[in-house]
């Protein structure tokens, strides 16, 4: 008896919503997938620091998460990390805004997926320590679109979408178990055309 494996259809349209959480300024990034090609469907930010008590601040960005959500159908999110700083207040106000994220996602089903902030400067520019204005360059010509350089939280949601498509392929593990190929192997196999 013959087995063959199960064929994914390429031609199938996956849509990944990429989100940079923030407390003042907060990033989205939606792009489509199909049979390997990118294409940015929305980007932007939402602006919080107009509202004036932190509980209305994390209100309103669950609920334009929740609301760009439900209008593109996002087939999986990407989000950032937290990264560990020194100012433990800031760092436990932006772990309620990713959970907050994180929830409205959930809310829907949707899978989610973490990524650090050196691993998406890696797997975008082939440099994890890059600068925002290098991210937001590689993205632009990834997706091939003129992108506005001021609104770096919307490109870094991008670059979290895009490093999310590049790596997808390797995620997720199978708990206890690790990827021998790795993320930057898949990333590799992946984009043979664009690693020298």
């Amino acid at each position: 008896m013959i087995i063959t494996p199960k064929s994914t259809d390429i031609t199938k349209e996956k849509i990944i919503l990429g989100v940079d959480p923030g407390t003042q300024i907060a990033g989205y990034g939606i792009i489509s997938v199909k049979a390997g090609a990118m294409t940015m469907i929305q980007y932007g930010v939402v602006q919080l620091s107009k509202y004036t008590t932190y509980q209305l601040k994390l209100q309103k960005l669950y609920e334009t998460i929740l609301r760009l959500i439900d209008e593109y159908h996002p087939d999986e999110m990407a989000i950032e990390d937290p990264f560990f700083g020194k100012n433990v207040q800031a760092m436990l106000k932006l772990g309620r805004a990713q959970g907050v994220v994180m929830a409205a996602a959930l809310s829907r089903n949707i899978p989610i997926v973490e990524y650090a902030p050196r691993r998406i400067k890696q797997s975008v520019t082939g440099n994890g320590n890059a600068t925002k204005d290098q991210v937001s360059h590689m993205v632009s010509h990834l997706l091939k679109e003129d992108l506005d350089p001021k609104f770096f939280d919307a490109t870094d949601a991008l670059a979290i979408a895009v490093c999310h498509h590049f790596h997808e392929n390797a995620l997720p593990v199978a708990p206890g178990k690790k990827n021998k190929k790795g993320a930057w192997g898949a990333f590799v196999s992946e984009n043979t055309g664009r690693v020298m």
